[in-house]
C-alpha cells in the first residue's frame, strides 16, 4: 500500500454551530448533540487501527477526537497531536458573526447574497478572498494564506508516518469543503456543508491528496 488512509472527521456540534455564527478560530464548547456526534462516529471507527490522530488546536476539535479514541477498540491511542495547521479558517472581523450576515456583507458587492452562492458562482478559494477584502482590518485568511498554513498539516503527517498508514484527524467544516474542493476533481457537491461528526476519506500520497468519499454519516469504509 503506497497511499496513507485520513479519516477527516468534522468535529460535533458546537453551541457557535447551533446558533449559526462564524466559528473560525473562535471557539465553543461541544452541545450534548455534539458530544453524541463524537461518540457516534467513535463508534462507527472503533475497528480502525489507527496509526497516530491529529486534530486542530481548538478546544472543539480535541474534545472530539478524544471521544473517537475512547471509543476505538483497536488502538493503543488516547491523545491526538494538536497543530494550528489544521484549525479553521480565520475569520478575521466576522468572527462570531451571525453567519448569513457575515456571508451577505463579503459577497454582496460581487453578486453573491450568501455562502452557497458564493461557491457556485465564484469559488470556495475566490470566499477567502473576497472575505480578507471585505474585512475592514483585513485579517482574516486570503486563499494563499490559508493554504501555506494547512498544506503544512500534511506535510507533516507524511513526514511523521509511514507509507501506508491510518490517520485519524479531526478538523472543521469549511476545512473539510476547501480541500474536497481542491482536490475532489469536481466529483463532490459543496453546496452542502459536511455535518457534524461526519467522515470524508482522503489517501495521501506523496505529492497529492485523492478524495475517495465526502460528507458520510453512514456505510463507513
Amino acid at each position: 500500500m503506497t497511499e496513507t488512509t485520513i479519516y477527516l472527521i468534522r468535529h460535533g456540534q458546537t453551541y457557535f454551530n447551533r446558533y449559526n455564527r462564524m466559528q473560525g478560530w473562535s471557539d465553543s464548547p461541544l452541545t450534548e448533540q455534539g458530544i453524541l456526534d463524537a461518540q457516534r462516529v467513535g463508534k462507527s471507527l472503533s475497528q480502525v487501527t489507527f496509526n497516530q490522530a491529529y486534530c486542530s488546536d481548538t478546544g472543539r476539535a480535541r474534545s472530539t477526537a478524544r471521544l473517537i479514541l475512547k471509543a476505538n477498540q483497536a488502538s493503543q491511542l488516547t491523545e491526538p497531536v494538536e497543530t494550528p495547521f489544521f484549525r479553521e479558517e480565520f475569520y478575521g472581523y466576522f468572527e462570531g458573526m451571525n453567519s448569513p450576515q457575515a456571508w451577505f456583507m463579503t459577497g454582496a458587492s460581487h453578486g453573491s447574497r450568501t455562502y452557497t452562492d458564493i461557491i457556485n458562482d465564484y469559488s470556495i478559494d475566490a470566499s477567502k478572498d473576497f472575505m480578507k477584502a471585505a474585512d475592514p482590518f483585513h485579517d482574516a485568511e486570503n486563499s494563499t494564506e490559508y493554504w501555506n498554513r494547512l498544506l503544512l498539516g500534511f506535510d507533516m503527517v507524511r513526514r511523521d508516518n509511514p507509507t501506508g498508514a491510518t490517520i485519524l484527524l479531526v478538523s472543521h467544516g469549511t476545512t473539510t469543503r476547501s480541500i474536497v474542493g481542491k482536490f475532489g476533481q469536481g466529483k463532490f457537491d459543496l453546496s452542502k456543508s459536511p455535518r457534524n461528526g461526519s467522515v470524508t476519506k482522503l489517501l495521501l500520497d506523496k505529492s497529492d491528496i485523492h478524495v475517495a468519499y465526502y460528507n458520510r454519516i453512514d456505510n463507513i469504509d
